[in-house]
């Protein structure tokens, strides 16, 4: 089927910027730092000062810096009656929004009324020496301070002044002049850009095999127990035993995701169900998962009999009851090292490794990514009676999270950050997000904000050639409840180096997951729980770093919630069958063309080059694969030249009706009126009613195929039975070319020795009886 191609606006955009401050050389750029745009960059260090001045007879001061440089200004944290004070912190002040000539680096006295003027340094930004690494840091050297008349008065400050680049190691941890308007270390502190690590997550399996010794209260009625398993926030039970004794037999498995470290227990308790909505402790134990054996293939750990306590509560608190023995669990408990734990969607994974490390393979090469700016942000939020945009980038690769330092107040921010991951399996995928910061201007204190996202990106590494520095200009797009809206662009550089071809080739050839998946493969509901599980438990992780990764962020880019019905991405996946279909029903097509004649010559052709085949048929298979390799060397001319991006058209985005929009955005369970919820359930049971005769009828089909044999309808199958018999006796003394030729000429023939009603086995087969008349 062909799909209509998206508006221009949402097509991905090749550009051709100024990479790393130098001429483009083939592929390859004249700088390290050479997948973004340099930025030039006027760097403070205020290290220390000393013999600063007294206020008071005690001899001491409350000294601070502050640095200015036309309308910006940066200001140390002061330190409290000291004359000596150590700062050591670092200023950025970028060169595109210089305003003045003159740095001025000012020593003052912190005061409740008025702040003393100690005494200053001035710089002439045309002195200031250019640092460019790997040269050494610049050496801090003292300056005498003068008054405002320029004397020198009493005191001397360390300072280093350089112009360098965001390639500078100082600039991560320096206050940036874009920073001006965020007040207070929180603020700061949620604008720096970071590197994040996800936790290291394992399976942990519990198999539950039996317990001995059980003492229920009531000894006069059988026993129905199960066992309970708490994990953080994780609660999984067994069946209740059918063996209804003091001695239950379970035999198995629950699947719990833990992180590294191991600060929470695993407590099992075993419960007896005495009433429908009573249950009674018969014993708990907590392991520790720190002695837990880890488990790096499919061979069994050990199993171990665990003590079970009994706790009685005595006014109002839970203590242990001391009995003369006590009842027994018996389990085998491993934390298995050979599954890769799925915390993104398997269609977007970004890593495929086992979790223990001695079965990591070596990297096959590595991943430079260079986010340079945005363009045409829309405004996220009000400020001062104003729309504005605070926008940041997250990228997320593997174990390793990045983020940028958040632009304030631009709709056309740059970021020219670079970044690098290393790459164990092409067939995986980078994801980069844009997002609103809501959390500059005590954002947590008012009324727990949010950061609003503003689009994502996705390369699949196996879509770009290697050693080749891709540069487009991506469209930032997101579905709203009203429609698909593009929200802005984002600028990318992306490289992918390969250390070894023959490595990645090999790579191919392997299993996409590790061997302990399909040697001891979960179920599907068992791995959407726990992928369930191992977002959460990243996300909150990432949620406690300095500053945070937020949780909406984290689940934003890990698509929690993609498997939520949606009207639109249903039609969206029928579409993509018949796309994929459309091949098959257009060779269909021609062949039905070939058998009516439409085109004699063609069709001559077709009966020589058939009667070649049957004749020697040694060549079908060497004529199929070179077709198969003629096709490919004529496509590679219009291979594609772009990593791909989100199709508007493919996803249905631009076409949905605005009430399946509605629906897909809806809470989980549902928060509409009933009125509307009743008209998406019938709209969902008529689709289901087409599905579901569709179904019928397949499986009707099935039924005959089986009903040949039967003898269900004697009359039919004793015509089949009698007829293979003869197709046996024809068959055997008939050469094989005879008989494959009469087919293909009987199936070729000229439309005049052909009629219009179905053919006579089809005839036959349609007759023949379902299971359709037993169904109520």
């Amino acid at each position: 089927m062909q799909i209509r191609p998206p508006p221009e606006d949402f097509l991905l955009k090749e550009t051709n910027p100024h990479l790393g401050g130098g001429k483009v050389t083939g592929d390859k750029y004249t700088s390290t730092y050479d997948l973004v745009e340099q930025m030039q960059y006027l760097y403070v260090r205020v290290v220390k000062a000393k013999d600063l001045p007294a206020k008071d007879v005690s001899g001491s001061c409350d000294p601070y810096v502050e640095v200015k440089l036309g309308n910006y200004k940066g200001t140390t944290r002061h330190f409290e009656k000291k004359s000596n004070p150590e700062w050591n912190q670092v200023f950025a002040f970028s060169k595109d929004r210089l305003q003045s000539s003159v740095l001025e680096v000012t020593v003052k006295d912190k005061d409740f009324v008025k702040d003393d003027f100690m005494g200053r340094v001035l710089f002439d930004l045309n002195e200031v020496p250019r640092r460019v690494p790997p040269d050494s840091p610049l050496a801090p050297q003292w300056y005498r301070l003068e008054d405002r008349k320029g004397d020198k008065v009493k005191g001397e400050l360390m300072l280093a002044v350089w112009m360098g680049t965001q390639a500078d190691e100082a600039f991560p941890e320096a206050w940036n002049s874009d920073a001006a308007g965020v007040s207070g270390t929180d603020g700061l502190a949620n604008m720096r850009s970071k590197v994040y690590l996800s936790p290291k997550l394992w399976y942990l399996r519990v198999n539950v095999i039996e317990a001995q010794d059980l003492q229920p209260s009531d000894k006069g009625r059988f026993p129905e127990v199960y066992v309970k398993a708490i994990l953080g926030n994780q609660i999984l039970r067994t069946r209740i035993s059918q063996s209804r004794t003091i001695n239950p037999l379970w035999n198995e498995d629950l699947m719990f995701v833990a992180s590294e470290p191991f600060e929470e227990h695993l407590v099992l308790s075993v419960e007896d169900r005495v009433a429908p909505n009573k249950d009674e402790v018969l014993g708990k134990c907590a392991i520790s998962l720190q002695y837990v054996d880890r488990r790096l293939d499919h061979k069994p750990v050990n199993t171990r009999w665990y003590n079970l306590e009994k706790h009685v509560i005595v006014d109002g608190e839970q203590k242990k009851k001391e009995t003369k023995f006590s009842s027994r669990i018996h389990m085998r408990i491993s934390l298995e090292g050979g599954y890769h734990v799925l915390d993104e969607s398997t269609h977007y994974s970004s890593d495929l490794r086992p979790t223990a490390k001695q079965l990591w393979r070596p990297s096959i090469g590595v991943l430079e990514l260079g986010i340079l700016n945005a363009q045409g942000l829309m405004p996220m939020k009000t400020k001062d009676g104003r729309g504005t945009t605070d926008a940041y980038c997250v990228a997320k690769y593997g174990q390793k999270w990045v983020r940028t330092r958040t632009i304030i107040d631009s709709f056309t921010p740059k970021w020219n950050e670079q970044y690098t991951w290393e790459v164990f399996d092409p067939c995986t995928v980078i994801t980069i997000g844009v997002f609103d910061n809501c959390h500059l201007h005590g954002g947590d204190k008012a009324g727990g904000a949010k950061d609003s996202r503003i689009g994502k990106v996705r390369i699949r590494l196996s879509t770009l050639e290697t050693d080749r520095v891709y540069t487009h200009s991506y469209p930032l797009l997101v579905l709203h409840p009203n429609g698909v809206k593009k929200m802005g662009e984002i600028h990318l550089a992306v490289r992918f180096n390969c250390s070894s071809l023959l490595n990645m080739m090999h790579m191919y050839s392997h299993p996409l997951l590790p061997k302990m998946h399909y040697i001891h493969p979960l179920t599907v509901s068992q791995l959407d729980s726990l992928r369930h599980q191992a977002t959460q438990i990243v996300s909150i992780r990432l949620s406690r770093a300095e500053p945070p990764l937020r949780k909406e962020v984290v689940e934003y880019m890990l698509d929690v919630g993609s498997h939520m019905w949606s009207m639109r991405r249903s039609k969206a996946n029928f579409f993509r069958i018949m796309g994929v279909l459309g091949g098959l029903i257009a060779v269909g097509k021609w062949f039905d063309q070939i058998c009516h004649w439409k085109n004699p010559i063609t069709t001559v052709l077709i009966h020589i080059l058939f009667i070649i085949l049957v004749m020697y048929p040694e060549l079908i298979l060497p004529t199929i694969f070179l077709y198969l390799f003629l096709i490919g060397v004529w496509h590679y001319r219009l291979r594609p030249r772009h990593p791909p991006h989100m199709d508007t058209r493919l996803s249905h985005a631009d076409s949905a009706h605005p009430d399946e929009l509605d629906e897909e955005f809806d809470t989980f369970p549902t928060s509409r009126p009933s009125d509307i919820v009743r008209m998406r359930y019938d709209r969902l049971r008529s689709i289901a009613g087409r599905i579901q005769t569709v179904v019928g009828d397949l499986a009707t089909q099935g039924e005959r195929l089986q009903s040949l044999l039967s003898w269900r309808d004697p009359r039919a199958t004793a015509l089949f039975v009698i007829f293979c018999l003869v197709a046996a006796i024809v068959l055997y003394v008939t050469p094989f070319q005879i008989v494959a030729l009469l087919t293909g000429f009987y199936i070729l023939r000229h439309p005049r020795f052909r009629h219009r009603l179905p053919s006579v086995p089809l005839n036959f087969f349609r007759r023949l009886p379902a299971r359709t008349d037993c169904m109520l």
